[in-house]
């Protein structure tokens, strides 16, 4: 799994192309430099972009945990998949994302794409700032999530 690390600021031209930044495209393996799977973000008001790679890995996530047969799971699985879809770079290392799912966060000419673990988020610049938290807090939330008493390694 890709770790993409920076936050970019980009712009998105009149067609709704974004170049992705050479940093993040070094940070891909190099088998999956070239084509994307990008959708909307389940918890917060951004795009997800991610490698065929780690689109695979989510998937794979998916297939242990859903059962296809079960009416909570398929609304689950019909509205995940709602609205994705498949990017490919062009030869400027740049990439088409559909004006429906740009709008969907309000993005204009100005985005953020910014690293993360295994994939990359799209924000609208205007949105991004928003989701900073303070430092306490985010101290408090590495305290919860990370400084159990396990003495795993």
């Amino acid at each position: 799994m890709a770790t993409f690390i920076g936050e970019n600021f980009c712009k998105v031209d009149a067609k709704g192309r974004i170049t992705l930044p050479a940093a993040f495209k070094k940070q891909m393996p190099s088998d999956a430099r070239d084509h994307f799977i990008v959708r909307k973000d389940i918890f917060d008001n951004c795009l997800v972009l991610y490698s065929l790679d780690d689109w695979n890995k989510q998937l794979e996530k998916i297939r242990k945990k859903v059962n296809p047969y079960n009416r909570a799971h398929s609304s689950f699985l019909r509205n995940f998949f709602k609205g994705m879809a498949e990017l490919e770079l062009d030869s400027n290392s740049r990439f088409l994302v559909p004006r429906r799912l740009l709008d969907l966060i309000d993005a204009g000419r100005d985005v953020v794409l910014a690293g993360q673990e295994g994939r990359i988020e799209i924000w609208a610049a205007e949105n991004y700032h928003k989701t900073d938290i303070s430092g306490e807090e985010l101290a408090s939330l590495a305290e919860d999530i990370l400084g159990g008493n396990s003495n795993e390694e």
